[in-house]
């Protein structure tokens, strides 16, 4: 199995930054797919971001405004969140090869 434990998150005004982070444990292959997806509360729960072995993709959302990220090695994805807006408030999750999933971490941008 895999485990995933994020952090970063937390409240930021408006037009701000944060950096996500999940730290994955167990079977995992560099190869396979992680991503970050949100929810707010009465909303669906959205894909935002993903990273694969051959490229990433991002939600329209966010794209131009947020960037996933991975350290191999350390068995890390990263989600850096710049220029927030109040829309992005959410619990932000991480996702492991579409199987398993991270505790999620609260974002709160404040206008």
């Amino acid at each position: 199995q895999v485990q995933l434990v994020e952090s970063g998150g937390g409240l930021v005004q408006a037009g701000g930054s944060l950096r996500l982070s999940c730290v994955a444990s167990g079977r995992t292959f560099s190869t396979d797919t992680m991503a970050w997806f949100r929810q707010a509360p009465g909303k669906e729960r959205e894909n935002v971001a993903q990273i694969t072995w051959n490229g990433r993709i991002y939600a329209d959302s966010v794209k131009g405004r947020f960037t996933i990220s991975r350290d191999n090695a350390k068995k890390t994805v990263y989600l850096q969140m710049n220029s927030l807006k109040p829309e992005d408030t959410a619990v932000y999750y991480c996702n492991y090869n579409g199987a398993y999933w991270g505790q999620g971490t609260q974002v709160t941008v404040s206008s």
